[in-house]
């Protein structure tokens, strides 16, 4: 089943996309939802059971597989809307307005099925016609609803005697087994790193192996930084005989979300890599897969299964897009961050809307807010931040931590880890830090701004999705986390979900006036101001050898690019100033300095 758009809506914090799917998988569309909050996605089963007169039966946070059993109950539940509202899609009338006529109007010139669709309303025939209708319904399919987990949110559960629960019931765990056991025929996107002990989990549920014809039940995406990367984890996944369906690439910098910058190696160069070693990812993995598979008592597969590569970070524009299918030959390009804008197809409340329209580049910035230490993009002025914010000047550091999905690694103060954005944390902290007595006033500052400023991003990623399918309640956290990438400041209307796929393929323009440079500059200019930041943020003292090779390395990386944009992107951009650009970012470049580690004394 072969999803009729080459695009697809990546997941988007917590919240904002995880009813996504049931907005638009029946009109062919493929999303990813998160499944880092089982109490946001319980409290969903809920309110969708009554909105569509499905039973619904509780499942308690004393069950101690409860966050794996309501993973299952709300897939299962989103499945079978889903499943539901494409029927009566299929079933629907092609007249204006109707949703089958929807379905086929989003479709992309390019597609056969638009071709054939079009062939069946210029056919005035009746009968003819009315066979052409019935095929196109029998043709068509839903898109996939995948699921995000985040393989390093991991933590550690206990019971109420304060005693560890097994491996298998920690969040990461629980999740995998939650979609595992679920009735969807879709894939289990992968992301922040790699987990040998979650993907050895994984080798536990049959439907992540391929049955007697070679079908996968469940597929994995593999969201990878490089090339290198992608080769690592393919292989390791394949000798636990579990295939990696399709490896998605994601902008290091130019993207919402966290950010994991890499070392200097922007999108163009690693998407030229799997370009040109595609292949040979696929028969290496092929062969590892087949020996395990064998060793394992498992249907070994005499072809390769399918391998998709995707990617996703900064595209905003149908050039860019038909760049990326066309030149890199890649499968699936996400769009996340211009569908903040776009209230029928994810959670977004008014104003934080607002806020997203107005929001100029220098609005959009990268974050420390993270209490897991990766840098994070964000919009200034973001309600969760200013409520932080009122909260340190009333002398009340820090967040109640009440979902606690993030007390993961931290034990400076504590036997057990907790969050650092936490009012624990941050109170210790700060304590420590006039412990110091430290008497440079601006250096002061510098750490005590560091430590607060972390905010409670598992509320704040969450609100609007309680606000706005109306199960809001008095207890729940106040204040908006909203992570949009950079690409944010060239958008700046409210649209629809018909006017977005539109921009997507070239139909219409909803981009704003604003000079957008195309998406590699952007992503580029990025990697050069990170790196700067980099080095001005390093004290000399800790210069050493090993930071040496890094800035080092670092910068040869971007002068690497360089080259490479020269040699490729006027093949497909003949109108900004991509060129001038360049030449600009190399001067840039050659006058940073990089530090030498001090001699020893």
């Amino acid at each position: 089943m072969i999803s009729p758009h080459n695009f697809h809506i990546p997941v988007m914090g917590i919240g904002y996309t995880i009813d996504t799917p049931v907005k638009v998988a029946h009109l062919g569309i493929s999303s990813v939802l998160s499944l880092g909050d089982d109490m946001l996605i319980e409290r969903l089963r809920e309110h969708y059971c009554k909105k569509f007169n499905l039973s619904f039966s509780p499942i308690s946070k004393s069950d101690i597989d409860s966050r794996a059993k309501r993973i299952t109950a709300y897939l299962d539940v989103m499945n079978h809307i889903v499943q539901e509202k494409f029927k009566d899609l299929k079933n629907s009338a092609f007249e204006k307005a109707s949703e089958i006529t929807k379905y086929f109007d989003m479709l992309p010139d390019f597609s056969s099925l638009k071709k054939e669709y079009l062939k069946m309303l210029n056919e005035k025939e009746v009968q003819i016609k009315q066979n052409l209708q019935k095929r196109l319904r029998e043709l068509i399919v839903a898109g996939s609803i995948d699921v995000n987990v985040m393989t390093k949110l991991d933590r550690t559960n206990y019971n109420s005697k304060g005693e560890a629960y097994p491996i298998e019931y920690n969040d990461a765990h629980a999740a995998v087994r939650g979609f595992a056991n679920s009735s969807l025929k879709s894939s289990l996107v992968l992301s922040a790193g790699l987990s040998p002990r979650l993907y050895s989990y994984i080798a536990n549920f049959d439907s992540f192996f391929p049955n007697k014809n070679g079908e996968l039940d469940k597929k994995i995406i593999l969201k990878v930084s490089d090339y290198r990367s992608a080769i690592v984890q393919g292989k390791m996944l394949a000798k636990k005989g579990i295939w990696v369906s399709e490896y998605r690439i994601e902008s290091g910098l130019n993207c919402g979300g966290h950010a994991f910058a890499s070392e200097g190696h922007t999108l163009g160069p690693i998407l030229e890599e799997f370009k040109q070693n595609r292949q040979a990812l696929i028969d290496t993995t092929h062969q590892i897969l087949n020996e395990a598979l064998k060793t394992l008592g498992k249907n070994s597969i005499s072809a390769p299964l399918e391998m998709k590569i995707s990617a996703q970070g900064g595209v905003g524009n149908y050039a860019e897009h038909k760049f990326l299918t066309d030149y890199y030959q890649i499968d699936s390009v996400g769009w996340g961050t211009p569908f903040l804008l776009v209230p029928e197809v994810v959670n977004i409340d008014n104003e934080t809307l607002e806020l997203l329209t107005n929001a100029k580049e220098e609005d959009l910035y990268l974050s420390g807010i993270s209490p897991l230490g990766v840098p994070f993009n964000s919009v200034r002025g973001n309600s969760k931040d200013l409520q932080r914010d009122e909260r340190l000047a009333k002398g009340k550091p820090g967040s109640p931590c009440k979902s606690q999905y993030l007390k993961l690694y931290n034990t400076e103060f504590t036997e057990k880890p907790i969050c650092e954005a936490s009012s624990q944390y941050q109170k210790l902290k700060i304590k420590e830090l006039d412990e110091k007595n430290i008497v440079d006033e601006k250096e002061y500052q510098r750490q005590y701004d560091k430590i607060t400023e972390k905010t409670c991003i598992c509320t704040g990623l969450v609100r609007t999705a309680y606000s706005e399918n109306n199960i809001l309640k008095t207890s729940d956290e106040a204040g908006v986390s909203i992570c949009p990438g950079p690409n944010m400041a060239y958008f700046s209307n409210k649209s629809t979900l018909v006017e977005m796929v539109g921009h997507i393929y070239g139909k219409i323009n909803i981009l704003n006036n604003t000079y957008r440079p195309n998406m590699y500059m952007k992503e580029f200019g990025m990697y050069v101001e990170y790196l700067k930041k980099e080095i001005d943020d390093c004290k000399p003292d800790e210069i050493n050898e090993k930071k040496n090779k890094h800035f080092l390395a670092f910068k040869e990386n971007l002068l690497s690019g360089i080259e490479y944009y020269r040699n490729t992107l006027g093949k497909f951009d003949t109108h900004s100033n991509w060129q001038a650009e360049l030449n600009n970012f190399y001067e840039e470049i050659n006058s940073i300095v990089i530090p030498t580690p001090q001699p020893m004394s």
